[in-house]
């Protein structure tokens, strides 16, 4: 069996396209992209320092009620 060759990659790439269609296709092309550059922005954002005041972290907005 070994590895396949291009000519096999191709017929597999036109089967692909003529049950799919390439306007489907381009949908989830577009749909993973975004997916990838949403985990990309995520990413960046958890690893932004948090805030530090008086020698304690502070993840977000305390509201203290007396």
């Amino acid at each position: 069996m070994g590895s396949f060759s291009i000519w096999h990659w191709l017929i597999v790439l036109a089967i692909v396209i003529v049950v799919f269609g390439t306007k489907k296709l381009r949908n989830v092309g577009s749909d993973l992209g975004g997916a990838v550059k949403g985990f990309k922005d995520a990413m960046k954002e958890g690893e932004a320092a948090p805030k530090v005041e008086g020698g304690r972290t502070v993840d977000g907005e305390v509201s203290d009620k007396h």
